[in-house]
């Protein structure tokens, strides 16, 4: 099978290529009438005979694509030309039994059910991805748990903060993501099962034991009702995939900032043909942060697609359900793409601490203003402590020469403050708060999820 552009390997993953290929489409859509045959049979709605042949039918490999793509332009939907070519299989073999196909259901149930079976194989991807990006993280925070850097508010130096602690943060959400990806899983993967109106009127009094059953033979709960026009199950989906592939965004815009030429405190792992230009030999570019945030970028568009669809009219929608088809699979392979690229890169991230050190120390001294500042109020009250280091500031700035130096030579300062003490307070690495706390407290959190 071609693939559908050049870049589609680029903005998804092998494994969610796979899951949501047009042949995977189908067989999970089949996978819903081999099973509702089952189903039916078990309950007596239709002879046991009819099983076998319709479940050997039920192979994707059998049917032409190109062929059901161009009938589906026709019908308006994927089920309708797919149960005819399932009932002329079927028929083939067992003209009897071809008349039990696609019994007491509708076209919704068959892609609705098919697609949270996707969804629910692509959650599986994505909940290992995520298992092993978050142990990637977990390795930087203890690795880097005291490696002091500098903080940066508004894009400027603020205060010291640590390495550990920048990736505790990272790690911290992606903590929150497992337990979002859980939750909603447990909302998304319930069959969909109603028939023509949501009834299940023409199974008579046999309506919920076959959906009980059927329920049973696909591993898929059975919701209070079915819910053909009530989309926030999908909608969640996509949102919560949108929340985990808008933090992969922070993360690589983190990463590539700190990749700068100018800054060098990060660096994507090297690797034959990744990172380079095709103009400049010395180019290293973060490729998998540029993936990342490409995704970053599309997925919220279409999130907001699919909670436009949301408003369904009575009992089947018109347009909002059938946005939903190519939405959502768009968006869990940008959200694996971005994943998959992230993760990589955590795993051989590189860190420069000596380069964090430098640039800590690039103002001379400007950032540990506020330690000085809150140890002269100690003495001289806010407002007047405040004056004395914002005037050495700006001296130091406009002359070039340390703070140190300059806080050293005015005698408000060192009255109170002796060069033992002025030391103490210059010192960046002093002056990290609770960094080390706080990250130890999120690499315990991660511990704990592993249990």
């Amino acid at each position: 099978m071609s693939l559908p552009s050049l870049t589609a390997r680029l903005f998804s993953s092998e494994g969610m290529a796979q899951v949501f290929a047009p042949r995977a489409t189908l067989q999970r859509m089949l996978d819903f009438e081999a099973a509702l045959a089952e189903a039916l049979a078990a309950e007596a709605v239709i002879p046991a005979t009819a099983v076998a042949p319709i479940r050997a039918a039920c192979d994707a490999e059998g049917f032409d694509i190109d062929a059901l793509a161009q009938d589906a332009q026709r019908a308006g939907n994927i089920a309708i030309p797919l149960v005819k070519a399932l009932t002329a299989r079927v028929a083939a073999a067992d003209a009897d039994a071809a008349r039990y196909v696609h019994w007491g259901s509708t076209s919704q149930d068959v892609i609705d059910t098919g697609m949270v079976l996707q969804l629910r194989e692509a959650l599986d991807l994505l909940a290992v991805d995520l298992a092993e990006f978050g142990d990637a993280l977990a390795a930087l925070v203890y690795r880097h748990r005291d490696t002091p850097m500098m903080g940066r508010t508004w894009m400027q130096h603020a205060l010291p903060i640590t390495f550990g602690l920048k990736a505790a943060g990272w790690l911290d959400a992606v903590l929150r993501h497992q337990q979002r990806l859980g939750e909603m899983r447990r909302r998304l993967c319930v069959l969909q099962f109603g028939g023509a109106a949501g009834t299940l009127a023409s199974l008579g009094n046999c309506g919920l034991p076959v959906a009980q059953t059927l329920s049973g033979l696909l591993g898929l709960p059975l919701p209070a009702l079915p819910w053909h026009a009530h989309r926030d199950r999908m909608a969640e989906c996509a949102t919560v995939l949108g929340l985990l592939t808008g933090t992969l965004g922070k993360i690589a815009r983190d990463i590539s900032l700190q990749s700068q030429t100018e800054v060098a405190e990060l660096s994507e792992p090297v690797a034959v043909g990744r990172g380079g230009s095709s103009a400049m030999p010395h180019k290293r570019n973060p490729v998998g942060c540029a993936t990342a945030l490409a995704a970053a970028t599309r997925v919220p568009g279409l999130v907001a697609t699919m909670l436009a669809g949301m408003p369904n009219e009575h009992e089947r929608a018109l347009g909002g359900w059938q946005a939903e088809w190519d939405t959502l699979p768009e968006i869990a392979s940008l959200c694996a793409a971005a994943l998959g690229q992230l993760r990589d890169v955590a795993e051989g991230l590189g860190v420069d601490a000596a380069r964090m050190r430098a640039n800590m120390d690039a103002t001379r001294g400007l950032v540990m203003a506020e330690p000085v500042s809150l140890a002269l109020a100690a003495h001289l009250g806010r407002a007047r402590a405040h004056e004395l280091v914002e005037a050495a500031c700006h001296t130091a700035a406009d002359s070039g020469r340390a703070l140190a130096e300059v806080l050293a030579a005015d005698p408000a300062v060192t009255a109170q403050l002796g060069p033992g003490r002025l030391g103490e307070l210059l010192d960046p690495v002093r002056y990290t708060g609770e960094a080390a706390a706080f990250a130890d407290r999120v690499l315990a959190a991660h511990r704990q999820a592993k249990l």
